[in-house]
């Protein structure tokens, strides 16, 4: 609660649409000390929602995070409006309506003659333009983008989006509401996606080709990402969590807005089970059965029973050839160091962005006793080894590779040959489109990578996990990608190119 009501950006506001969004926001708004005037079509609804968020201050109390007169206090502050007309008062006006621009466009039309000259419009739009919700009206520039991202008391990210035409004092005055409600505000261009839902292609998007191109199934690319880059949750869970009929309109809707760019193009696998109502969660099935409530994930296939291990050979010329030579060495494996395998020898190599069939190809190693291990990142960093086969590889060096780096206990998968593994791939694929976000000049690096750390709960900002690879390292797996699909989807951002060949952190802001 503030200490002072009195020194609040916004004391007066309306919310439109009593929805989950709009509740949400009416909570953080009458904590911090706002009377709050509640308006939906449907009168139904806003009495629900008084309802609701009175059994949420309760809980509050009972749970000693806030007292009983602060209850009553928020409680008071609340109030249903009959009408739009009873929003005149209000200084700020957030809408958080269906996401229809016409149904927008609408509304502030005629809050705008309601409303005082000065009051502050606002849009909790998620992907629609803030220019064009705000192109029918007199005076533009008093409207804004203020997206909060569900749900909204625990979710303590707000985006504050200037349009093509919004006065700056608007956004500055946004921003400073946000942390009074005790958020976070991070300011962007109108631009699709805005920062979250723009950042957040990447992680998807390449999941599902990775799946589409059955390198693995979705509960081993869930696995691995978890394990190798630590996130909380892999993409097909996150997908099942949100739910495909809200996750794949998004998707949709950032890449034709982005005029079909390569980088967000959707999936065929969403969009068939999202025809199909096979939506995640709520419906009980989605890339995962659920079963009261809880996801029946497929047992990992145990470790091969192997009589005795191959010798084992690197190429001199391999990637993290050390790191990888250390670790063969820490797992008690014979090391060949000839300029040759023997013929015997199991073939160990660790693409960066190629396949394990080029490598094969290039190097000319014998393909049939040639294994790919991924070392994007440092052993010891990872709770889970993956390695890669090729169309070639013979099944008894596949389950002496896969023996030997379990030998210590460590998890590991093995997966169909791939460009870039699945945590390459991922990571590559987010980097790039984070680096092309700042390309862009639609937020600040520092923005960008709050953004995605609250609103994503990524284990890293982007451009900190780029740097945790390296700059240089992202550019090459990006060429290599590029060179073994022939996709333009890999085009590295020219702002990560000139970084990575130049050895810059991606933090490193200055042009």
């Amino acid at each position: 609660m503030p200490a002072t009501v009195d020194r609040l950006t916004f004391r007066n506001i309306g919310i439109v649409g009593a929805g989950a969004m709009g509740r949400g926001i009416v909570q953080i708004a009458a904590q911090a000390g706002c009377t709050v005037h509640l308006l939906d079509a449907q009168p139904t609804a806003v009495e629900a929602a008084c309802a609701a968020l009175h059994d949420t201050w309760n809980k509050l109390v009972a749970k000693g995070r806030m007292s009983a007169d602060e209850a009553a206090a928020c409680l008071a502050r609340l109030q249903p409006a009959p009408d739009v007309e009873a929003l005149a008062p209000c200084e700020l006006v957030i809408e958080a309506i269906v996401e229809r621009l016409d149904a927008k466009q609408a509304l502030f039309a005629r809050l705008e003659d309601i409303v005082g000259p000065d009051a502050v419009l606002a849009t909790n739009t998620s992907s629609l333009s803030v220019t064009a919700i705000g192109s029918r009206l007199r005076a533009p520039q008093r409207l804004a983008g203020f997206h909060f991202f569900n749900p909204v008391p625990l979710m303590k990210v707000v985006e504050v989006i200037r349009g093509l035409k919004t006065d700056a004092a608007v956004g500055e005055r946004l921003a400073a509401f946000a942390r009074e409600m005790g958020h976070t505000p991070v300011r962007a261009q109108d631009t699709p996606g805005f920062i979250v839902n723009h950042a957040g292609r990447g992680y998807i998007t390449e999941a599902l080709r990775i799946a589409g191109e059955r390198v693995a199934d979705f509960a081993t690319i869930d696995r691995i990402l978890k394990d190798q880059m630590g996130f909380r949750l892999g993409p097909f869970e996150l997908l099942d969590l949100t739910a495909l009929d809200v996750s794949q309109p998004v998707m949709e809707s950032i890449y034709h807005q982005y005029y079909e760019e390569p980088r967000f193009r959707p999936s065929v696998i969403a969009a068939q089970r999202l025809a199909g109502g096979v939506l995640g969660r709520k419906v009980g099935e989605g890339f995962y059965r659920y079963v009261d409530g809880r996801a029946e994930v497929p047992p990992e296939p145990p470790v091969p029973t192997v009589s005795a291990l191959p010798p084992v050979w690197v190429p001199g010329r391999a990637a993290r050839r050390a790191e990888l030579l250390q670790l063969l060495k820490d797992l008690g494996a014979s090391i060949e160091t000839g300029a040759q395998p023997s013929p015997h020898a199991l073939i160990v190599v660790a693409p960066l962005g190629h396949d394990v069939t080029t490598v094969a190809a290039v190097e000319r190693l014998d393909p049939g006793r040639t294994v790919g291990i991924d070392m994007l990142l440092p052993d010891a960093a990872v709770r889970r080894r993956v390695l890669a086969t090729n169309p070639a590889t013979r099944s008894d060096m596949r389950d002496a590779a896969h023996a030997l780096f379990a030998r210590d206990g460590k998890a590991v998968s093995v997966i169909r040959d791939s460009g870039g593994f699945v945590t390459q791939r991922v990571v590559a694929t987010i980097v790039n489109i984070a680096s092309d976000i700042c390309q862009q000049g639609i937020c600040t690096p520092a923005d960008l990578e709050t953004a995605v750390t609250l609103g994503l709960g990524y284990p890293a900002g982007p451009l900190a996990m780029g740097d945790r690879v390296g700059a240089a390292s992202m550019l090459e797996i990006l060429f290599n990608l590029q060179t073994v699909y022939g996709d333009m989807r890999y085009r590295p951002s020219p702002w990560l190119r000139r970084r990575g060949a130049l050895g810059l952190s991606l933090l490193h802001t200055e042009e």
